[in-house]
């Protein structure tokens, strides 16, 4: 499988730079093996102005962001998800403009009913990186349109990496910022219970249906200029890894770090604690399938077998 992935983006970090009429981003200096080269903090509008992903709670982002708003007033802050390096914040730039913080909800806002069950009777552990004081002032559902000074933006609820996750389609221009969903540099990573991979096949197969979308402006990394190309691949990916763990556990039983182990032979060694999350995501969904099995409760630490 050829790897479509640019991992050439080098931002200018604190600077504002216009990516289409009306869309400016501003790149947060947290880079790190799980941000890439930083998050990237959209602006979008001229005269009023919403604000998506506002990122870390750093000072010098903040004013980065102060100088790429200038005189315009913020009008909406939109937030993908409640992760660390995405919201926290949203909280200052909002009480320093007065505009609403939106988002779909909390953290756990659409676990599923098994993810909740798993949460509470097993150690999967998780919760890595998690704004847990993320408490938004509206909620967004799927579907839902936010309108400002000349723009547009649709939520599409994209649960997976969270269950609060959501992309927004800037509908006039064919662009949808998707977060931490789709990225061009990496596939992303999912991680339970929060994480869901079930979930997340199932949003990726609700943005491939959409088809007509011109480019992805992803959390993190440049912008995806193929969007149907990336979708394909990145669901190739992940129905090449569901074989790869299978084929593993043919060759004998082991825990979600074991089969890691196993598979990620070509990675960063700092990775590979975020690998064994991936695959415990997988685990689940081919223990939901009938696919796998766990001995005992299913936990980050369980021994795993094909059935």
């Amino acid at each position: 499988m050829s790897d479509p992935f640019d991992r050439t983006h080098q931002p200018q970090f604190g600077i504002a730079l216009e990516l289409q009429p009306g869309l400016r981003v501003v790149t947060a200096d947290n880079a790190s093996p799980m941000t890439f080269t930083g998050t990237q903090t959209y602006v979008l509008g001229r005269d009023a102005v919403a604000v998506i992903d506002p990122g870390p709670d750093d000072d010098a982002h903040l004013s980065a962001l102060r100088q790429a708003i200038g005189g315009a007033e913020v009008s909406h802050i939109l937030v993908t998800h409640n992760h660390l390096d995405h919201s926290p914040l949203s909280r200052r730039l909002s009480r320093e403009t007065g505009a609403p913080v939106l988002a779909f909800g909390q953290a756990h806002a659409a676990r599923t009913p098994m993810m909740d069950r798993l949460a509470a009777t097993g150690d999967l552990g998780g919760k890595e990186g998690i704004d847990t004081d993320f408490d938004p002032d509206g909620e967004l559902t799927d579907g839902q349109s936010v309108a400002g000074d000349g723009w547009s933006i649709r939520a599409i609820h994209t649960p997976g990496h969270l269950s609060n996750h959501l992309c927004f389609a800037w509908e006039e221009t064919g662009a949808v910022f998707t977060g931490d969903h789709v990225m061009g540099w990496a596939t992303t990573m999912v991680s339970p219970p929060d994480g869901d991979l079930s979930e997340f096949m199932r949003s990726m197969a609700l943005l491939q249906e959409r088809g007509d979308d011109r480019v992805y402006y992803p959390g993190h990394g440049g912008a995806i200029n193929d969007p149907l190309a990336m979708v394909g691949h990145q669901i190739r990916h992940r129905q090449s890894r569901e074989r790869q763990i299978l084929d593993a556990l043919k060759l004998g039983s082991g825990t979600p770090s074991d089969l890691a182990g196993r598979i990620y032979t070509d990675v960063d060694p700092r990775l590979l604690p975020a690998a064994a999350r991936n695959v415990l995501a997988h685990l689940i969904d081919l223990s939901e399938r009938g696919l796998a099995s766990a001995q005992g409760p299913i936990s980050k630490s369980a021994v795993f077998a094909t059935k």
